[in-house]
Parts: structure tokens; C-alpha cells; sequence
């Protein structure tokens, strides 16, 4: 094989821009093909009449897998996005009826203590401590668990990890609920320490105590906003995409992966193939000798590749879950909205009863005869507390996301969305005493489960992706390697380590360290020095497709 391998990556998603530029600065020819005309996948960016909204991702958490990304590339985060530390970090708005004010989180952890003791006493004590194992917890993850392919478990298992293994235990086989419910007995506080559920597609009451983590990083890193939105992030890693020597297509749909059959043998009896390129809507053929796909995982195993090609053909799905689907409401208000901060959170109090409206009863694949909930725990972001220039003068912006059933009929019939939407924004007028909100929306655009089952194919109209259960995390979670087509990766959402934004910059990395059959837990070395995958070890696909074995 001569020249450069040929890296076709499918979805300008977050996801898909790292692993592009991460792989072209290691010397493959690398195409972008995206099928909208806008990068970024479910982080975008809206703009009507002056206003400027996020569609996905609002809360910046993690600040060091960024970091770590861009210095992979050899730049500073510093030099690209402008972060700002928000204070306070939330509003939390609990439902009248429980009799709890609305009260801040704010970046000073002794506040917060003598907060939440006036809920209940000891408890800034107790959530102290909480926050510390934490803390604790999220440096095991991001030192063994987050950073590797999986492909060899065994080398997660550091001498830390084995100290640990109790704790581990338990954090495994509890729920995060459970976990909660030892450390704190105020439903508004379960709260504070459970919402974090919600970002990775589920309920407190379906992932692992594992995840407990999460509260590390507001409560003990603190909240971040970039300047000019979450969008900056798609901006800057498109250019360095660029830099990197990647052609970027986009209004390029790719309808299938194609793929050559191999030869059956003892070692491979299962029907495989070796992945030639991808073919888009016109009919035309990108060829490649390595295709990432970046589009949602159960569309690219269902759609994009034929039946025998797939290691998760259909009939896999549906035993597992979705997670949450959402209703977004994007709203320019005119007039000031002080009673909002940046981030603000709604907490009904029947919360169990809530999550089991939208994820069905029980820990595993939800049941039939998911509901709307007439009453909502749901989600304000308010950018123009921290940058106005997101609206006009003497206007603000609301981001409202209410976690709903993954159900793409729902919200179909003609007024049924907009009906939803009228009915959320005037529980937050009501709730944060803002009675005339609903009537000073000047630009407004709602989205449900169909449209992100129809804008981005998501599985059942999923907002984010596979939800975190324990048997769809870590190990047990889709890999970034096709077994069936060993030149297929996978990237984003669906595969290792899972949802947001940091997960899927790791995932990124972690399709560079499979090409390079690098199995350890740990990151990568940076900067990568331009060419590094020609230095691949022995066993990596690189050398297997630079060989022309793929």
C-alpha cells in the first residue's frame, strides 16, 4: 500500500472533529464527511433576530480532559476558548408545595455547608465528605477506567485499583440513589447530589454509585461557561481539524459503509469483512482504508451496515436503553429575568415518580407506556447572565430542557410540541416568580424526541445516547472496535466512555490508541509528534492496515 492511509470519518459531531484531527496530525489522509452544513452534531448553535443559543451540551465540566485534547494537538486551551468560572454555580428552585426557597450553590464550599445545614443539620458536614470521596472516585476513573479501549481490562488493574477494590464494589453494585440516601435524608439535598444523573441519559435510581464522581465537579471544581457559548468548542476544534491537514465535507450523507467480505477461518468463523469506504446519498463512493463513524451508534449498526457486517444487528437493541429523549425550548425574552441565574434547576417533588414517567420502572431497558409529566424536573440556562452579547439589548435568552420519554411520536401532532412548551415555561414563570414570562418571548423554536431522531438518527429519539445503566458502562458498554469489521471504529456517544462532551474528546483519543494497539489505562503522551502513527507497535490495526492485512 502506498502513500497515506486513507481515514474517512463519518459526523462533524464533537467527537468526530477530535478523532479527525487527532489521527491527521499522526499522518493519515483524513476526510470529514458531515451531512448537514452546520459542524457539531448535538452541540450547535441557533441564532434568530440577534439571539444566540447552544441546542446541546451547556455545562463545561471536566476543564482537563479539554486541556488535555488540545495539548494532544500541541495548543493551549487558553490561546482558543475564554472560560469563566460562574458564581454561583446553579440556582436551585425546589417545587412550592415542599416549602424550600429557592436557594444558590456558589463556589464557596463553606457557604454551601452552612446552606444545606439549614436544611437539614450536619449535612454540610456530611455532603463535605461526600464530595471528597468524590473526588476520590473521579481521579480512579480518570486514571484507570476512562482511558482505556477495554481491550485489555486487565491493565486497569493497578495496585490503586486493587486497594480500592472494595470501595469499587460497592460503588458498582449500588445505585447512586442508594448511595445518596446514606449521606444525606433532605429530598432537596438527594437532589442537589443526584441530578448529575440526568447527564448521563438516566435517573439516580439506574446508574451506578460509581457516579457519584460527578458531584466532584461542581461542588469541588467548580462550574465553567466559555465566552461566545459551548459552540467555540466546535469552532476551534474544526480549525485545528483544518491545521491538522483535514478536508472537512460538508452537506456530504453517507447512507452505508461498504464493506468486502474475508474469508472465514478457524480463528474467524463469524462472517467478516474489511471496510472499503463509505457510500453517500448521489450515489458516489469515498474510499478509505480506516472508517471512524461518529453518527449515533444504533444508526450506524442498523443502517449504515449490512446485517452481517453489524455486531449489534436490531434485535440486540431491544434489550437495551435509550435513556432520556428531551424537550428543548429556546426562547428570546425580552425584558431582564434576575430571578434566573446561568444555570438553574427544577425539582419536582415527586421525583422518582417523575423519572419513572419518562425511563419506564425499574433499573434496566425501559417498559412500555412512558408518559410526559404533567410537572417537570427540568433545566434553565440563562447565557445573558454571563454574556449578554447572546441577545439583543435589554433582552435575555432562556435554554429550557425538560427530560422527556425516548418516544419520536410524541409531540408529532400538529400544536403538540408548542402545547408542551407553553405548559414548561410557565412552571418556571410560576416557580421562580416570573408570572408574565410566557407572554414576553419574542423568538422562540421547540424540539422533541422526532426531531432528534430525524436531525441526528438518535436511537428512539434519544437526546443523548445509551443511557449509563451498570451493564451499559465501562467494559460493558459497545468498544470502539468493530469485531465483525476490524478496520471499522467507532466514536461519540454510543461507544466507551459515554456521553458528554469529555467522554467522547476520550473517546477520540481512544480511537488513536486502538490504532496504535495501545491497551494501557492511561492517556497519551502530549504533544503527539506529527507522524506518531507510523510508530505504531507491532500488534496496532495502524500497522495491520498499513500492511494492507486490515
Amino acid at each position: 500500500m502506498s502513500g497515506a492511509v486513507r481515514v474517512v470519518v463519518v459526523g462533524g459531531g464533537v467527537g468526530g472533529l477530535a478523532t479527525a484531527a487527532l489521527l491527521a496530525r499522526g499522518g493519515a489522509q483524513v476526510t470529514l464527511l458531515e451531512r448537514h452544513e452546520q459542524l457539531g452534531g448535538r452541540t450547535g448553535t441557533w441564532e434568530a433576530d440577534g439571539f444566540r443559543f447552544d441546542t446541546g451540551p451547556s455545562w463545561w465540566f471536566m476543564p482537563e480532559v479539554v486541556e488535555h485534547t488540545f495539548a494532544l494537538l500541541g495548543r493551549r486551551v487558553a490561546d482558543h476558548v475564554d472560560l469563566r468560572r460562574l458564581d454561583p454555580a446553579y440556582r436551585l428552585f425546589p417545587e412550592p408545595a415542599s416549602g424550600v426557597e429557592p436557594f444558590d450553590v456558589v463556589a464557596d464550599p463553606h457557604v454551601n455547608a452552612a446552606t444545606f445545614d439549614a436544611l437539614e443539620p450536619g449535612a454540610g458536614a456530611a455532603v463535605r465528605r461526600y464530595v471528597d470521596d468524590a473526588g476520590e472516585a473521579y481521579r480512579t476513573a480518570l486514571d484507570h477506567f476512562l482511558y482505556t479501549t477495554f481491550e485489555r481490562p486487565d491493565r486497569a488493574l493497578s495496585r490503586d485499583v486493587l486497594r480500592r477494590s472494595g470501595t469499587l464494589a460497592r460503588l458498582l453494585t449500588q445505585t447512586l440513589a442508594e448511595r445518596i440516601a446514606q449521606t444525606v435524608q433532605h429530598p432537596v439535598l438527594r437532589q442537589v447530589l443526584g441530578y448529575h444523573a440526568v447527564f448521563l441519559g438516566s435517573s439516580p435510581y439506574r446508574v451506578p454509585a460509581l457516579y457519584s464522581l460527578m458531584s466532584h465537579l461542581d461542588l469541588g471544581d467548580g462550574v465553567y461557561y466559555p465566552r461566545g457559548g459551548m459552540y467555540t468548542l466546535v469552532e476551534e476544534l474544526a480549525k485545528a481539524a483544518v491545521e491538522e491537514g483535514v478536508v472537512v465535507r460538508t452537506g456530504a450523507d453517507v447512507v452505508a459503509v461498504e464493506v468486502d467480505d474475508a474469508p472465514r477461518t478457524r480463528r474467524h468463523p463469524r462472517r467478516r469483512g474489511v471496510a472499503r469506504g463509505v457510500r453517500l446519498a448521489d450515489g458516489s463512493l469515498v474510499p478509505a482504508d480506516v472508517v471512524v463513524s461518529g453518527a449515533d451508534r444504533h444508526h450506524t449498526e442498523t443502517a449504515l451496515l449490512a446485517p452481517d457486517h453489524a455486531d449489534l444487528p436490531e434485535h440486540v437493541w431491544e434489550t437495551r436503553g435509550p435513556g432520556i429523549s428531551a424537550l428543548l425550548v429556546m426562547a428570546g425574552v425580552r425584558g431582564a429575568l434576575p430571578e434566573l441565574r446561568h444555570h438553574s434547576l427544577f425539582f419536582t417533588q415527586d421525583w422518582p415518580g417523575n423519572f419513572e414517567d419518562i425511563l419506564g420502572a425499574g433499573r434496566a431497558t425501559p417498559a412500555a407506556g412512558l408518559r410526559v409529566p404533567d410537572v417537570a424536573s427540568l433545566y434553565v440556562s440563562r447565557t445573558t447572565a454571563t454574556d449578554p452579547t447572546a441577545a439583543p439589548p435589554g433582552h435575555e435568552n432562556l435554554f429550557v430542557l425538560v427530560p422527556f420519554p425516548a418516544d419520536p411520536a410524541l409531540g408529532t401532532r400538529p400544536g403538540e410540541l408548542d402545547a408542551y412548551a407553553d405548559r414548561y415555561l410557565d412552571q418556571v414563570g410560576a416557580w421562580a416568580g416570573v408570572p408574565d414570562l410566557r407572554s414576553r418571548v419574542v423568538v422562540r423554536r421547540v424540539v422533541g424526541p422526532a426531531d432528534f431522531a430525524r436531525d441526528l438518527s438518535a436511537w428512539r429519539g434519544t437526546a443523548l445516547g445509551m443511557e449509563h445503566t451498570l451493564r451499559q458502562s465501562a467494559m460493558f458498554r459497545p468498544g470502539v472496535a468493530s469485531h465483525r469489521v476490524p478496520n471499522l471504529l467507532h466514536v461519540g456517544g454510543g461507544t466507551v466512555p459515554g456521553v458528554g462532551l469529555p467522554m467522547v474528546l476520550i473517546g477520540a483519543e481512544l480511537v488513536a490508541k486502538r490504532l496504535l494497539g495501545e491497551t494501557s489505562s492511561r492517556p497519551l503522551p502530549a504533544p503527539l509528534r506529527p507522524g506518531y502513527l507510523a510508530s505504531g507497535l507491532p500488534r496496532g490495526l495502524w500497522s495491520d492496515v498499513t500492511a494492507g492485512r486490515a
